[in-house]
C-alpha cells in the first residue's frame, strides 16, 4: 500500500515543480530587472495566472495529503516494538584505560614530590 502513494506522491512533487516554474512572478522579480517589460500582457494572461495560481495550491494540498496518508500506510511491528539487544557484545573484549605516569599539564614537579 505504501508503494502507490510513495509513486503518487513522486508524481504530484514533478508536477508541483513544473507549475510553479511556468508561472509569471507578480512582483517582477528577476525577469523585470533584466528587461522583462511587465507591458507584455496580452489577453489571456490574466486567466492562466488564475488557473495556475489554483493548481499550485490543489497540487500543495494534494501534496500534504498524500504525506499524511504515506504516514499511516508505512507497515509497523504490532508486537513487541523493543530491538534485539542479546548478543551484541560477543567477542568484544574489554580494555583497561592505560595510566600514565606523565604529571598532569597544570602540576609543576615541586608539586608532585
Amino acid at each position: 500500500m505504501y508503494l502507490p502513494i510513495l509513486i503518487l506522491i513522486i508524481i504530484v512533487a514533478i508536477v508541483l515543480i513544473l507549475v510553479v516554474m511556468v508561472q509569471n512572478p507578480k512582483g517582477g522579480g528577476l525577469s523585470s530587472s533584466f528587461g522583462g517589460g511587465g507591458g507584455m500582457n496580452i489577453g489571456g494572461v490574466q486567466n492562466t495566472n488564475s488557473f495556475l495560481d489554483k493548481a499550485t495550491w490543489t497540487l500543495a494540498i494534494a501534496m500534504f495529503a498524500l504525506i499524511l496518508l504515506s504516514n499511516f500506510a508505512i507497515e509497523r511491528n504490532k508486537g513487541n516494538n523493543t530491538p534485539d539487544l542479546t548478543n551484541t557484545l560477543d567477542g568484544i573484549e574489554a580494555t583497561k584505560p592505560a595510566t600514565s605516569t606523565e604529571p598532569a599539564a597544570n602540576e609543576t614537579k615541586d608539586s608532585v614530590k
